[in-house]
Formats: structure tokens, C-alpha cells, sequence
């Protein structure tokens, strides 16, 4: 079985937008060029960026990522968190470095 987005929360992580926390993740994928991930992140991946744009949920859309996850804290703005729930694109936040965003998934994901 797969971890779901909102399992997530238990593991330090926090809700920004979570419209489908049922999702499942299988993978994880770290990228802040948008047209890189567009063309390289999997459907159901975990994404870790610091990017905060509008231009994120379309491509968390396009990619069909499970999540989006914000590191280092960035904080998206409440106009994007908005439309990233219109949109269904989960977004979570961690405080932690990248590095240490993808050690907390790897020991996760399978």
C-alpha cells in the first residue's frame, strides 16, 4: 500500500492546500525549473520545490503530481492557495532544507 498525502502531516509537513488527501505518492521528484519538471516529474510524484508561482499549479497539473511540497519554508501566497484548491493540487509545507525534505520522503516512499 502507498502513502497517502495526508499521511504526510503526521511526519512534520503542513496542510497548505489539501483537496485530495487521499492521493497516493510513488515517487518523489525535486526540480525549481518549470519546464524541467513539466517534462520529467511522473504522475503521482511528490514534488519538492521553493518555487511559489501560479505557474507551479499548472504544472503540478499537468505532471499530475500527488503533491506539491514547498520547502525551506517558502510560503506560497493566499491568492495561489486558492486557486491551487479550485484546481485540486495538493500543497504542503516544510521548514527543512530540500535535502532534508527528500530524506524525510525517502524513508516514506517505496
Amino acid at each position: 500500500m502507498r502513502l497517502k498525502v495526508s499521511e504526510l502531516l503526521a511526519h512534520g509537513f503542513q496542510a497548505v492546500s489539501l483537496p485530495d488527501g487521499e492521493r497516493e505518492i510513488d515517487g518523489v521528484y525535486i526540480g525549481d525549473l518549470l519546464s524541467w519538471v513539466m517534462g520529467r516529474a511522473q504522475m503521482d510524484n511528490a514534488w519538492i520545490t521553493i518555487m511559489t508561482n501560479v505557474n507551479v499549479i499548472a504544472v503540478a497539473s499537468l505532471a499530475d503530481t500527488s503533491c506539491v511540497i514547498l520547502a525551506e519554508g517558502v510560503e506560497m501566497p493566499e491568492d495561489l492557495v486558492q486557486t491551487a484548491q479550485e484546481k485540486e493540487i495538493n500543497i504542503l509545507s516544510s521548514s527543512q532544507p530540500i535535502y532534508e525534505t527528500a530524506l524525510v520522503l525517502a524513508g516514506l516512499v517505496s
